[in-house]
C-alpha cells in the first residue's frame, strides 16, 4: 500500500520530465482533487492509499503525452466560473479574462446589445451576460462542435446567450444595432508555430489559432468592415490581438473609419487588446 505523499512525489518526479517542479506540483494537486477528492492539506495527513485509480493513472499518462490538463478534466476556470472545454475549443486564457474585464469596466449601462464573433467555449459572451446589467448577448462560430460546447456552458451557468453558426469570412452578419462587438479571432501566424508549446500545437484547434503569414490581419479587417454595418452609432468593437501587430491593427481600424482606437496592455505589459468606436 502506498501513501498519498508517496504517490504525490512519484507523480511530480515523472512530470518534471516536461514541466518545472512548481508547475508539476500544481498539476498533481489538480489531479488529486479531481480523481481522489484530496486537497493540499490532505497531503499533510499522509493517508494510506489502497489502490491507485485507473482514471488517475490514465490522466497522468495523458499529461506525460502533452495533453493540457483542462482537456483531461474537461473543464477550465474563467472569470471565477468553470467552463466545459474539449479539443474543439481553445482553452480560455488570462488575456481573454482581461479583455472581458475591460469591456465590463468601460460599459456600465443596462440593456446593451452585444455580439461575440468566434465564440469557442462561449466564455466571453456567457461571462458578459452574467456580469453586465441585463444585456442581450449573441455568440457566433463557424464550428458546430464549438457551438455545442458553448450551448452546454450556457445551460450549465444559466446564461441566456443565443448562439449561431456563421462563417464570418464568407457570410454577412444577419444582425443590426449592436452596442458592442467583441472577438478573439485567430491571430497566430503559421511562422510562429515554432514558438508555441507542443501541447498547444498537438491538442488545441488550429482553426481557432492560426492565420496565414501573407495576411495576418485577415480576421481583424473582415470583422471590422462588417462591424461598421452592424454597430450602432457610438458602438464599440473590442479585439484580443497579436502583440506583434498592435500598431498595424490600430492603423487598419482607423483607416476603415473607427475613432478613438486605443491599444491596451495586459498585466504583463504586452499589447493584447484594442478598442475602437463607430460614430458615423
Amino acid at each position: 500500500m502506498t501513501t498519498l505523499q508517496g504517490l504525490f512525489k512519484d507523480y511530480v518526479a515523472r512530470l518534471q520530465e516536461l514541466y518545472p517542479k512548481q508547475e508539476a506540483e500544481s498539476l498533481v494537486f489538480w489531479l488529486f482533487e479531481a480523481y481522489l477528492g484530496k486537497k493540499r492539506m490532505d497531503l499533510l495527513k499522509n493517508e494510506g492509499l489502497d489502490k491507485e485509480p485507473q482514471e488517475l493513472s490514465q490522466a497522468l499518462e495523458n499529461l506525460l503525452q502533452g495533453m493540457p490538463i483542462q482537456y483531461i478534466l474537461g473543464k477550465a476556470p474563467f472569470y471565477g466560473r468553470e467552463f466545459f472545454v474539449s479539443p474543439a475549443v481553445l482553452i480560455p486564457r488570462n488575456e481573454t479574462e482581461e479583455l472581458v474585464h475591460l469591456i465590463i469596466k468601460e460599459n456600465p449601462n443596462e440593456g446593451l446589445c452585444i455580439l461575440d464573433i468566434g465564440t469557442g467555449s462561449g466564455c466571453i459572451p456567457i461571462t458578459l451576460d452574467l456580469e453586465m446589467k441585463t444585456p442581450t448577448v449573441l455568440g457566433l462560430d463557424i464550428s458546430e462542435e464549438a457551438l455545442d460546447i458553448a450551448k452546454k456552458n450556457a445551460n450549465l451557468l444559466q446564461s441566456k446567450v443565443d448562439f449561431f453558426q456563421i462563417d464570418v469570412l464568407n457570410e454577412e452578419l444577419p444582425f443590426k444595432d449592436f452596442d458592442i462587438i467583441v472577438s478573439n479571432p485567430p491571430y497566430v501566424r503559421h511562422s510562429e508555430k515554432d514558438l508555441m508549446h507542443t501541447n498547444v500545437l498537438a491538442y488545441e484547434p488550429h482553426l481557432a489559432l492560426f492565420v496565414y503569414d501573407e495576411d495576418p490581419l485577415l480576421f481583424y479587417r473582415t470583422i471590422s468592415q462588417k462591424a461598421l454595418k452592424t454597430l450602432k452609432s457610438g458602438g464599440k468593437i473590442y479585439f484580443e490581438i497579436n502583440e506583434a501587430f498592435g500598431k498595424e491593427t490600430k492603423e487598419l481600424m482607423e483607416n476603415l473609419g473607427f475613432e478613438q482606437v486605443k491599444i491596451f496592455e495586459d498585466l504583463n505589459g504586452r499589447q493584447r487588446m484594442i478598442r475602437g468606436i463607430r460614430y458615423s
